[in-house]
């Protein structure tokens, strides 16, 4: 952005009061970070009178009523475009002599803008899936679930140079910034640059997997509680991969740099959860000639795995609002998508549909849920369990111990025989609220 004046001058970007309208202001007051789409205000102080044919800028610029020309104080209200690629800018401000003043300001997307394409109705889901800085990840068994406690942090200071950091060293940056910096205007692609980079395995990503149970030279998974920590690491250490992370920790820090750039995020975890190589949409079994389960080609159920889901809008699709809202996204590094290790954004929509055509990585994700076991002899077992762990609002901002809540909840059941179903909330209200019960689904 680039502002011409005639005379010396000083520049108040209002950092607190534009970071609070634009809801940045638990980030830092001290550099200015907006959300696009959302005008902001910039006051500039000359020696002389102001003429307001003089000012030249990229984005909407207007001068504001509170502007007082006559004394030289210019407030000009600036409104980056709604398409604006995120990231950081620089504003320069010139007399007629040269540039008199240079600051810099971050974009940032913004759910609270009807017209951004991760606009977010709800503003109690915008508190929890944009600002709440907490939460809880799910592990364990479909029988057993254990809740852990997670620090996103996506508004500590230091989250504003590493997140950028984590887009800049991305590969297709590397190989093409401008092209890069362009696409950025799209969550779309921003979510997929994330999901490849909080892990290691094609780029300079943040955190290298391991399953092996040897831990040697790194952190064990289960010690991580936090995404700040880890993050710190990887920037603070020229981007070397943090060792290790497992599932829920891909995704949790993944959360982490989601909400941080204004894009809805949500923590999923998904138990009985099939790995499908093949994308045959089936969990095929091998044994040998002994009976024994081969470990060769043989494809994994696990007891549970992890991934994120942000909310977007998806023109690229071609049918209108259908499949806007929840997508679902993976950074664990389990099959590559268009040669990279990442996963998604696949609609939930599309999943629940079993349209398997559309973009990305749904036949992936559908059976991850909903496969089919198909053992050597060509018979077929349905899984038992197919479930995901989501958040649902009643409005009720506390509850007292041991009081009764009621809830009515509308589930859509995709598949016919014996399910559980487990309410274990994971926003701040519900925290403590667990309960499970075994249903029939009938054809």
């Amino acid at each position: 952005m680039h502002i011409l004046y005639h005379t010396n001058l000083t520049v108040d970007l209002l950092c607190q009061r534009n970071n609070a309208d634009h809801n940045t202001d638990e980030i830092t007051t001290r550099q200015l970070i907006v959300r696009r789409g959302q005008p902001f205000l910039i006051t500039v102080e000359m020696s002389f009178a102001f003429q307001p044919s003089d000012v030249k800028a990229v984005w909407s610029c207007r001068l504001d009523d509170r502007s007082d020309l006559q004394r030289g104080i210019v407030t000009l209200s600036v409104t980056p475009a709604v398409d604006a690629p995120v990231g950081r800018y620089a504003l320069s401000v010139e007399t007629e002599s040269g540039r008199a003043a240079k600051e810099s300001l971050v974009v940032l997307f913004n759910p609270w803008c009807r017209d951004d394409m991760v606009f977010l109705p709800d503003e109690k889901e915008r508190r929890e899936y944009v600002m709440n800085e907490q939460g809880i990840v799910y592990k364990g068994t479909a029988h057993y679930i254990i809740s852990d406690v997670w620090e996103f942090g996506q508004f500590e200071e230091e989250m504003v140079d590493i997140c950028l950091r984590l887009l800049d060293v991305n590969p297709k940056y590397q190989k093409d910034p401008d092209d890069d910096v362009a696409a950025r205007c799209n969550p779309i692609y921003v979510s997929r640059v994330i999901s490849a980079m909080i892990n290691s395995n094609d780029d300079r990503g943040v955190l290298t997997g391991r399953w092996d149970d040897n831990y040697q030279g790194g952190t064990c998974p289960t010690r991580w509680n936090s995404s700040v920590t880890i993050l710190q690491q990887w920037y603070n250490n020229s981007c070397m991969a943090v060792k290790f992370g497992q599932c829920w920790v891909f995704a949790a820090v993944m959360c982490t740099v989601m909400r941080f750039f204004g894009i809805p995020c949500r923590v999923v975890t998904n138990f009985d959860s099939a790995h499908d190589e093949n994308n045959s949409l089936t969990i095929d079994e091998y044994f040998d000639e002994y009976g024994l389960k081969s470990t060769e080609g043989s494809e994994r159920i696990w007891n549970f795995h992890v991934w994120v889901e942000g909310w977007m809008k998806r023109p690229d699709l071609n049918r209108g609002s259908k499949y806007d809202g929840w997508q679902v996204l993976d950074p664990t590094p389990q099959e590559r998508s268009e040669g990279v290790f990442c996963c998604g954004p696949a609609p939930v929509a599309a999943i629940h549909e079993g349209a398997t055509d559309l973009k990305y990585d749904i036949p992936f994700v559908f059976s991850e849920v909903n496969a089919d076991k198909i053992n050597t002899d060509g018979s077929k077992t349905k899984m038992k369990f197919t479930r995901m762990c989501l958040c649902v609002y009643s409005g009720i901002n506390e509850l007292q111990p041991n009081s009764t809540l009621k809830l009515n909840i509308t589930v859509t059941p995709y598949k016919v025989g014996l399910k559980t179903l487990v309410a274990d909330f994971d926003c701040s209200a519900f925290r403590d609220v667990k309960g499970s019960c075994t249903i029939y689904v009938r054809p």
